[in-house]
């Protein structure tokens, strides 16, 4: 399969994973499926709780600004990503994260809003980063695995000032390298918790263990930890994208997030083929703030080639992140 195919997969993937889940958010465990019991025979973008058909959520839709700021930008401009955040916010969207919120409109400075939340709440690892990793995934997956790990990181923090944010997301990013090079990123699991910060390597090995189920999470997966860890769960007990599709959205909860997560990995792992058109044809990703864009499916796919063929980086490239 052509490198195109997977990154095209990992953001296509991500995006159709949140419209199909966004209706679910919340709701209980078998929703999807009891709603939907027939796969293929119609389309299950059908929209609902305030969504339209094939509409993407605010995971989506941060995810856009990311990948647009680092391909004008030229590579990861902290500040810059977070006016963009800060401009959406300020429009009002459809569903916006409590946390992220806060951090958007306290009226901090970009290197400090995150922090100072995280100092007066002392909890700050909610799944808000993770969610819109699909596209800095992309990006960064030929800078090789600590970098993109480090970037990882960099753009978590501007959000969400608990480590576990942070380190959730860097997992993320190169379990994507992984399947876009081409390889198992379940099998590059034990290596990939080797280089999580020690403090919280012990839950993520908790949460990411072969043995691991959803119904043992501690905490609602609109947490970082059990939402990466359902997303690994999802592609890990399924064999194509549609099946982990379903079998995430059914754990209920934070749907449209688990989703998402667990459509980056599969479409990076499966390719952009194996995601149904009755899925892509209906998509679309509203950029409130932003001069009322919207965008479908040829402006991802091409949002998805550029983010991977405009990347200034190279498999061996040592350097760090650029920052503007």
């Amino acid at each position: 399969m052509e490198r195109t195919q997977r990154t095209a997969g990992a953001v296509i993937g991500s995006a159709v994973g949140d419209a199909l889940g966004g209706p679910f958010e919340f709701g209980p465990q078998g929703a999807f499926s009891a709603r939907f019991p027939r796969q293929g025979t119609d389309s299950e973008m059908r929209g609902g709780g305030g969504w339209d058909p094939g509409e993407a959520t605010d995971d989506t839709q941060m995810a856009v600004q990311v990948a647009e700021s680092l391909l004008e930008r030229g590579g990861l401009d902290p500040p810059d990503v977070f006016a963009r955040f800060q401009r959406w916010a300020a429009s009002e969207p459809k569903d916006i994260g409590l946390q992220t919120e806060d951090v958007l409109t306290n009226g901090m400075p970009w290197d400090l809003a995150a922090g100072v939340h995280f100092q007066v709440n002392t909890r700050a690892a909610g799944n808000g980063s993770l969610m819109r990793a699909s596209t800095s995934a992309v990006h960064f997956a030929r800078a090789g695995r600590h970098t993109t790990m480090d970037a990882a990181r960099r753009i978590a923090v501007l959000t969400h000032g608990d480590r576990a944010a942070w380190e959730g997301t860097a997992i993320f990013h190169e379990l994507v390298r992984v399947a876009l090079d081409g390889g198992d990123p379940l099998a590059a699991l034990p290596a990939t918790r080797d280089l999580v910060h020690p403090e919280h390597r012990p839950r993520y090995a908790s949460v990411l263990a072969p043995s691991w189920h959803p119904d043992q999470a501690t905490e609602s997966n609109g947490a970082v930890w059990p939402c990466l860890g359902s997303a690994v769960w999802a592609l890990r007990t399924t064999a194509s994208f549609e099946d982990a599709i379903r079998a995430a959205i059914d754990l209920g909860g934070d749907t449209d997030t688990v989703a998402a997560v667990t459509g980056g990995l599969a479409g990076g792992y499966y390719g952009l083929d194996a995601i149904p058109v009755r899925w892509t044809d209906p998509l679309h990703v509203p950029l409130p703030g932003f001069d009322g864009r919207v965008l479908r499916l040829p402006e991802l796919l091409d949002l998805a080639h550029r983010l991977d063929t405009e990347s200034p980086f190279s498999r061996d490239d040592p350097t760090p992140v650029p920052t503007g």
